[in-house]
C-alpha cells in the first residue's frame, strides 16, 4: 500500500492506493497509515512536524514526466506532483492544471508528458486579507461563507468579491483560452482547496479533480517501484 501526503500551508491532505485505486483519503496526519504503509512519499510547500519522517519529493526524485523549466531546485513539489497526476488521468493529451490553494498555480504539460511551467498568483483568500490589510476601510471577507462571486458588486462585500473571485476566475480563463489556441485539444484540471468556489462563479467545463496532487505523488511513487 502506498501512502500519499500533500502538506500544505494551512492543511494536511493524505491518501492511501492499492496501485492506483484510490483507498481511503482525508484531512490531518494519519498517524494510523503511516505506519502500516509500504511506501510513503510526500510533498511539503508547509512544515512538516519534526517528529514525522517520511521521505519527500525533491529536486532528485525520479518522475515520470520530464521537466523543461530553468530551475528545477525551485520548483514547487505540489506543481511537480499535480503534473505527474494529470499525465496519469490523460496520457498522451496536452493537460493545464489549476491548483487553487494558498497561492493559485497554472501548470501546462504538452502531450509528450514534459513539463513546461506555469504562473503563481495569489489565491482567494490572500486576495481578501491584501485588500484588508492594505486599506483603511475596507472590511476582511470569510471565504468560508460566499457560495460564488457575483459579476456586479451592489455593496462593498459584493464588489470585493467580484474583485477577487470574479477577476480570479476571468484571469484564469484567460489563461485556458491561451493555451487552448497553443495545445489543441487541451484537458483543462482544476484542484485545490478553493476550486469548488471557482466552480460555482463559473469555472464551467474545466475537470475538478479533488485529489489531484496526491494522484501525482502516487504516479511518482509506482515510477520508483519498477
Amino acid at each position: 500500500m502506498n501512502l500519499t501526503l500533500d502538506i500544505g500551508n494551512t492543511a494536511v491532505k493524505w491518501a492511501t492506493f492499492e496501485g492506483r485505486e484510490l483507498v481511503d483519503c482525508g484531512v490531518g496526519m494519519p498517524d494510523e497509515w503511516l505506519a502500516k504503509a509500504d511506501h510513503t512519499l510526500a510533498c511539503a510547500s508547509g512544515n512538516l512536524p519534526e517528529d514525522v519522517a517520511v521521505e519527500r519529493l525533491t529536486a532528485d526524485t525520479p518522475l515520470p514526466i520530464k521537466l523543461d523549466y530553468k530551475t528545477p531546485e525551485t520548483l514547487g513539489a505540489d506543481r511537480v506532483a499535480d503534473a505527474c497526476g494529470a499525465v496519469s488521468l490523460h496520457p498522451g493529451e496536452p493537460c493545464l492544471v489549476i491548483d487553487a490553494g494558498t497561492c493559485i498555480t497554472v501548470d501546462f504539460v504538452d502531450a509528450k508528458g514534459v513539463y513546461h511551467g506555469g504562473a503563481i498568483m495569489p489565491g482567494l483568500k490572500m486576495n481578501l486579507q491584501a485588500l484588508h490589510t492594505f486599506t483603511a476601510k475596507l472590511p476582511l471577507i470569510d471565504l468560508e461563507r460566499v457560495e460564488k462571486a457575483p459579476v456586479l458588486g451592489r455593496s462593498t462585500e459584493e464588489s470585493i468579491l467580484a474583485g477577487t473571485l470574479g477577476a480570479t476566475l476571468l484571469a484564469l480563463a484567460g489563461y485556458v483560452t491561451l493555451y487552448k489556441e497553443k495545445a489543441p485539444g487541451l484537458r483543462v484540471l482544476l484542484t485545490g482547496g478553493d476550486a469548488e468556489k471557482l466552480m460555482a462563479s463559473g469555472a464551467n467545463g474545466w475537470e475538478h479533480v479533488p485529489h489531484l496532487t496526491l494522484i501525482g505523488l502516487n504516479e511518482i511513487l509506482i515510477e520508483n517501484e519498477k
